[in-house]
């Protein structure tokens, strides 16, 4: 058995994760813990603090209590509003207080492209405009050209996890550009894993989600590979060796 960690901000979209659960096998389970998550709001200053440090070990107790071998923090804004650098930091300090290897969902994306060998990527954003700015920043900082960038302009999360399908699947044909091999669906407040399949069919590429590269990137960091079609492109393609 595998015991991945997830460390979730507030109430959204967690129950995205008993889903990938079931998908991922018998032998994999995801313990997850919520952080408190302070103002909800998509605005820098209140990010920041939302992944202060002091918020994200308040849940490790627990986490190292249920076996869980490593830790995600699965927040893509309250990573990435950090910077690059800034993002490295805040993940070294979880690890160092987990005890365990440690990452957010930002790097996630970032781990998750060179994977599927992908390099020019569309994203859609339900962040305001400064805040997907801010993320478009991240991933060229992480070495990924960015065709296009769609900013929905929703400022809590609580407002996000209430999207549907219709809702998703309008941000992704309205955020895709004919030159990207991938679309980035980056709010882990949105309800995506129902619907990745449908998503690559209907825009016919890879689509990376954030909770789906969240589970992703904790079980790379226990050295698992999982082949999960239901999980799309990323669970089924064979990884791509960098040269």
């Amino acid at each position: 058995m595998t015991a991945l960690g997830i460390l979730y901000p507030g109430h959204s979209a967690e129950d995205d994760y008993p889903r990938i659960e079931q998908l991922l096998g018998s032998d994999i389970r995801v313990d997850l813990v919520h952080t408190d998550i302070g103002e909800d709001a998509h605005r820098v200053d209140a990010l920041l603090q939302m992944g202060a440090p002091e918020r994200l070990a308040a849940g490790l107790q627990q986490l190292r209590l249920s076996g869980a071998e490593a830790v995600v923090w699965a927040c893509t804004s309250g990573s990435f509003v950090h910077g690059w650098d800034g993002a490295h930091e805040q993940v070294r300090s979880l690890a160092v207080a987990a005890g365990m290897p440690a990452s957010s969902t930002s790097f996630a994306f970032v781990h998750a492209l060179r994977e599927i060998g992908a390099r020019q990527a569309a994203v859609g954003a339900t962040y305001p405009e400064d805040v997907a700015g801010l993320f478009a920043d991240f991933l060229r900082a992480g070495g990924v050209e960015v065709t296009g960038v769609r900013s929905s302009g929703v400022i809590t999360a609580a407002e996000v996890g209430t999207w549907g399908e219709e809702e998703v699947f309008a941000l992704a044909r309205a955020a895709d550009t004919p030159d990207a091999d991938v679309m980035l669906l980056p709010d882990t407040a949105l309800h995506t894993v129902a619907h990745i399949p449908a998503l690559e069919k209907e825009l016919g590429k890879p689509v990376l989600t954030a909770n789906q590269v969240t589970a992703w990137e904790c079980l790379r960091l226990t050295d698992r590979r999982v082949n999960a079609p239901g999980l799309g492109a990323l669970f089924t393609r064979e990884p791509i060796v960098q040269v």
